[in-house]
């Protein structure tokens, strides 16, 4: 099916013919629509026009009205104080409207997908190998999922990329202390889980870490096994390609809890552009990009000093002959433009990084791999904290486990549905419980605009009150139980029907779907969808206080406002799936 032109957009087109014809070199000037509280839409920019035109502001914006076509789309629009115009939309308009993006089988409500997509790569979910996921790695899994999500939904051809912890000293240590214990990492059990993986592991790191500290011979023995990997050994790297195996097995089992797709083969980890390093650091001297310095290869740049005031440099190799984040970061653009053929790069990285993405980013500039034609953006994001407003830890005072964190969730909601249950079993409320648990942690981060800091209250997430994705499920629910309790009586759009106040209301937010999907997809803001999403929940909400569904005055009014219920609940489905959030069809 075609998208759906929207009401703002059609209303443009009105405004913009009707500006042309008063004001010939007003033509394509954009008349500044927007949503108001004293009509559907308000138009500002006749007082621009105006100005530029030097006329008198109110009598150009009667002169256009008079220009406006009114009757199908346009009720009536009036003159507002200094040249302000309000336009009323017609009731016909908004439920004809609504009608074609219901007409939609494709499940996209009108939705179009971009006519020149583009190629986007996208590094999110980045975990360590033998290291368990603490609270840390929450919002770049949770963000990165919802922005693969929209962009895939408008059209994007998405490349997704796990850049995952696999390579570095630490491996050398944890190989040769297997080396000298082989059966640290046997399992009793052949089923072993995820997280009884990830443990073996965490108490073979800590052991060998405590070796490798206190006993000197053991660290050079360790040392050189680092070599060995990086010579490619074939036993060093049989042990080390077991690390990165047992460690998926727990990477996957955490992803399933989050309720996120994580393929194997978009797990591309340091490793894999370890034969790339010199190829780029010989490219980049050759090019004069990056010079050596007291024996190490550096980029140099005229805003970056340190406190002392001397340059600080991107280190891309190390005096020693060793290669650092930047080497592997700078190869795996090169490897993301020239051979994934990208024209976006977009990394979900802590905010707290932004300084070394700045530096990398200028690097591959400056070497030619980014250009007007390829962009690379980091989407920063900020910290989860504690209720108390500091980064969130255990009363131990340390890091909070991830899968920790995600049981509580689970716990907490499943008490809530367990609560409002009235004909569920309990297998049900166990899967209602995690749909609505991870549910709340997804919505809290996405909620916030991704740069921002946000405080993780488990209280406040599994709410039934307040801009929650538990008010949001619930009014998806409800809807649900409406037009089971319909029976027979099928939703049916009736343009015809003057519509209440409350109708219009949420009928207009509705119609403003697809934009809205479509900014929060161009801008990477899926806090933008979660809070129209929230609105459309609101209004719908006071509709239904307002205005009775199955005992409405006529059979067609009836079916109208089954309709309206459906569209909502059609609206909320695919607006929290796009933020990778389930919508039980019970509660």
């Amino acid at each position: 099916m075609a998208s759906v032109t929207s009401l703002s957009d059609n209303v443009q087109q009105h405004l913009a013919s009707a500006l042309s014809a008063t004001l010939p070199e007003a033509a394509g000037a954009d008349p500044l629509l927007r949503r108001s509280d004293r009509a559907d839409f308000q138009a500002n920019g006749i007082l621009a026009l105006a100005k530029k035109a030097k006329a008198n502001p109110r009598e150009l914006a009667v002169q256009v009205v008079s220009q406006v076509v009114t009757g199908d789309v346009i009720k009536d629009v009036e003159v507002s104080g200094p040249g302000f115009l309000n336009i009323t939309i017609a009731d016909k308009a908004i439920t004809g409207n609504l009608a074609a993006r219901y007409a939609d089988e494709t499940g996209r409500l009108g939705v179009p997908h971009a006519e020149q997509p583009g190629t986007t790569v996208i590094d999110y979910a980045q975990p360590n190998v033998a290291k368990e996921m603490h609270v840390g790695h929450l919002r770049s899994a949770v963000i990165g999922d919802s922005v693969v999500q929209l962009l895939e939904f408008t059209g994007e051809n998405v490349v997704r990329r796990h850049h995952i912890g696999d390579w570095g000293t630490q491996f050398g240590m944890l190989i040769q202390y297997l080396d000298e214990h082989p059966h640290e990492l046997d399992h009793k059990d052949a089923r072993v889980t995820g997280e009884e993986a990830m443990s073996n592991l965490d108490r073979l790191y800590k052991a060998a870490r405590k070796k490798f500290d206190s006993d000197e011979e053991f660290k050079t023995r360790a040392r050189r096994r680092v070599v060995d990997l990086q010579a490619g050994d074939e036993h060093t790297l049989a042990t080390w390609q077991r690390f990165v195996d047992e460690s998926k097995i727990y990477f996957f089992s955490v992803f399933e809890k989050l309720d996120m797709e994580i393929r194997d083969a978009d797990i591309v980890g340091e490793s894999g552009y370890n034969d790339m390093l010199a190829e780029t650091c010989r490219l980049l001297e050759e090019s004069g990009v990056a010079v050596r310095s007291e024996g190490a290869l550096c980029v140099f740049f005229d805003d970056i000093k340190g406190p002392d005031g001397n340059p600080v440099p991107l280190i891309v190799q190390k005096s020693d002959g060793g290669y650092g984040y930047a080497a592997t970061d700078l190869s795996a653009i090169r490897d993301r433009v020239f051979n994934l053929k990208a024209n976006t790069l977009l990394y979900v990285v802590d905010a707290r990084q932004a300084l070394h993405f700045r530096m990398v980013f200028e690097t591959a500039r400056r070497a030619g791999w980014l250009n007007d034609d390829v962009t690379a953006v980091q989407l920063a994001f900020g910290t989860v904290l504690g209720k108390d407003g500091k980064p969130f830890k255990t009363r131990e005072g340390e890091t909070v486990r991830l899968v920790d964190l995600l049981d509580e969730a689970i716990d907490r909601a499943s008490a809530v549905v367990r609560e409002k249950a009235q004909d569920l079993s309990e297998e049900e409320i166990a899967e209602r419980g995690a749909q609505v648990g991870i549910g709340a942690v997804k919505y809290a981060d996405l909620s916030t605009s991704a740069n921002r800091d946000y405080k993780f209250d488990l209280d406040q997430m599994v709410s039934l009150n307040g801009d929650t994705s538990v008010y949001l499920q619930y009014a998806y629910a409800r809807i649900q139980s409406i037009l089971r309790k319909a029976g027979e009586v099928s939703p049916a759009a009736h343009p015809e029907l003057a519509l209440a106040d409350a109708e219009r209301a949420l009928g207009l937010h509705l119609d403003s779907f697809a934009e809205t999907v479509r900014e929060a997809a161009t801008e990477y803001a899926p806090h933008k969808l979660a809070a129209y999403l929230y609105q459309v929940a609101s209004l719908y909400t006071s509709f239904y206080d307002k205005c009775p569904v199955l005992r409405a005055e006529t059979p067609a009014q009836v079916e109208n406002r089954l309709f309206l219920c459906d569209v909502t609940a059609r609206t909320l489905h695919r607006g929290m799936a796009l933020l990778g959030i389930r919508t039980p069809e019970k509660l």
